[in-house]
């Protein structure tokens, strides 16, 4: 969400020394797309976790002598941080009490006030900082992915049984922000058994190591073999793996969005968010959402029904996704 900023940040002073501040999984996800000098990996688990931590981590930045701090970041901690190295100007939201530490506190931008997407919140800071006359339009997001990944990924998944050809769909059943974002684990099985069926296609199965219990209930489910890869993988392979399979399949979640940048059929399945400000910025993106009274809430889990998941149908998906595997079949793969 934050990649259009940080472009226009670069663009704005090409000529910068520019460090990327971020905990490992941003840094490996954000390593190579050239929107800085160097990355600084912020260790909050372990180099730098607790108060000695951050306070290490602070001197390590006050060595570096920056002149200036771009936080895209709103919580406490950043602006924190940034104050104990010392950096002059830090740059801000004015959001969780961090004000006092900021040296220019911009006000969050009120409802309307900016196009929905989640980029344009990063986008107009800058433009509140006086470094955008006007937001760009933003109607792509993408990923750089180096030749050496690609094919790094591409020996994975044949060592894991998949055709050299053939139409390759990937499902990632999981949602970091809670229960209510994810669709049924028995829906997804069927799903994918569908694309067996119809089209002999290879069904590769992503998820973080906390949702490893999810995707094995789905390959449980199938009546087809699937490469599971749940928990064996980091978000730094992820690009690579995604860019080697043809259509995503997946609930509002990161996995979704690296789909979405890396260029594949993204099909997203929405309840308890808002499409408007969280869907994939590319335009491979389809839908398949059942509007109802209580969507959106941005609940973690739902406290009643779950009717804005339970009311997608497994045909609701298949059919949303169908016309691309028809496009697809045949080996013609874009």
């Amino acid at each position: 969400m934050s990649l259009p900023a940080l472009q226009a940040l670069r663009q704005h002073w090409p000529d910068a020394e520019t460090a990327l501040l971020a905990k490992p999984w941003v840094a490996d996800l954000l390593r190579g797309q050239e929107i800085a000098n160097q990355l600084i990996v912020y260790d909050s688990k372990g180099l730098h976790r607790g108060a000695w931590g951050r306070e290490r981590l602070a001197r390590e930045l006050r060595r570096e002598n920056f002149d200036l701090a771009v936080l895209f970041q709103n919580a406490f901690d950043a602006a924190w941080i940034a104050w104990r190295a010392g950096i002059p100007e830090r740059i801000g939201y004015a959001r969780d009490a961090r004000s006092w530490l900021l040296t220019q506190a911009i006000a969050v931008p009120k409802p309307g006030e900016t196009r929905p997407h989640e980029c344009y919140y990063y986008l107009e800071l800058l433009r509140r900082a006086g470094w955008l006359d006007e937001l760009p339009v933003v109607t792509e997001i993408r990923l750089t992915i180096p030749g050496q990944a690609r094919e790094t990924a591409e020996d994975r998944l044949r060592q894991g049984g998949l055709q050299d050809a053939g139409l390759r769909v990937a499902i990632a059943p999981g949602a970091n922000y809670g229960a209510a974002r994810c669709w049924m684990p028995e829906r997804f099985a069927s799903l994918a058994d569908r694309f067996v069926d119809e089209f002999g296609a290879d069904v590769i199965l992503f998820g973080a190591p906390a949702e490893e219990e999810i995707v094995r209930r789905i390959a449980a489910g199938m009546r087809h073999r699937s490469l599971n890869l749940a928990g064996q993988t980091s978000i730094g392979d992820l690009p690579g793996l995604l860019s080697c399979c043809h259509i995503f399949i997946g609930n509002d979640s990161g996995a979704m969005h690296v789909a979405g940048a890396v260029g594949l059929r993204t099909l997203g399945i929405f309840g308890p968010t808002d499409p408007q400000g969280t869907s994939p910025m590319t335009p491979n993106f389809r839908m398949v959402r059942h509007p109802v009274e209580c969507s959106p809430c941005f609940l973690r889990r739902c406290p009643i029904d779950h009717r804005c998941m339970t009311r997608i149908s497994v045909d609701d998906a298949y059919a949303a996704a169908h016309r691309w595997a028809m496009e697809l079949a045949g080996g013609a793969h874009a």
